[in-house]
């Protein structure tokens, strides 16, 4: 099998550095220990071939081979379908790993990242939409309690719905929007200590930080 390839950015500004989606990939990979390289296209100047692959210009986006893969949530999809360490065999475990990458996605991080969004920009004061967005973020932190205080990960083992989840609640906890909620903290917690995630943490910021 040929190297995956994950291309990121050269260089990001040091706020969203450990936090810019390609550590969603480089933690998956790294968990199923399936091999790969970085490349990277600069942050400034995003060219044609840079929206070929991304029509957004963001990052991250994977080759296997011929296939170009972009979304953080597909690309896990994929390397779902080449381990499983990243996605169960059984069709049954593998519907409820699905199903909750896509409530990661959905209906966790919808709300984490608007409401980290005021957080970065010192806008929780009484702006207009605060307090609904707030609101909204701790009705969707109080189901997960519920569910993350029955089971140690969210469908069986570890998967790819855990690397999502696990970065969408990443993103609250810096603003220490986890508070009040100690199982999603357990969660991460645990989430965060796994060799694949403090590897694939270091990797990002190494990257970064060589270009500065």
């Amino acid at each position: 099998m040929a190297d995956l390839i994950l291309t990121t950015f050269n260089w990001v500004p040091q706020m969203p550095r450990g936090f810019v989606r390609d550590i969603r990939v480089r933690w998956a990979l790294e968990e199923a220990g399936l091999p790969y390289r970085v490349e990277s296209v600069p942050f400034d100047g995003r060219g044609p071939d840079h929206f070929l692959h991304q029509p957004f210009g963001q990052v991250p986006w994977l080759m296997d081979g011929d296939l170009s893969i972009f979304e953080s949530g597909a690309i896990l999809l994929h390397l779902g379908t080449l381990s499983e360490a990243l996605m169960p065999a059984d069709p049954r475990r593998a519907n409820e790993t699905k199903e909750w990458l896509f409530a990661a996605l959905n209906s966790v991080e919808m709300a984490s990242l608007p409401w980290s969004l005021f957080q970065f920009w010192n806008a929780t004061g009484d702006p207009p939409g605060w307090q609904q967005l707030d609101g909204f973020l701790k009705l969707r932190l109080k189901h997960m309690e519920t569910v993350l205080a029955a089971r140690e990960w969210l469908a069986g083992g570890f998967s790819v719905a855990d690397v999502v989840m696990a970065d969408a609640l990443r993103l609250v906890d810096r603003f220490d929007g986890l508070a009040g909620h100690p199982a999603c903290q357990s969660y991460l917690a645990r989430a965060m200590a796994r060799p694949a995630f403090v590897k694939a943490h270091a990797d990002q910021m190494a990257h970064f930080a060589a270009a500065d």
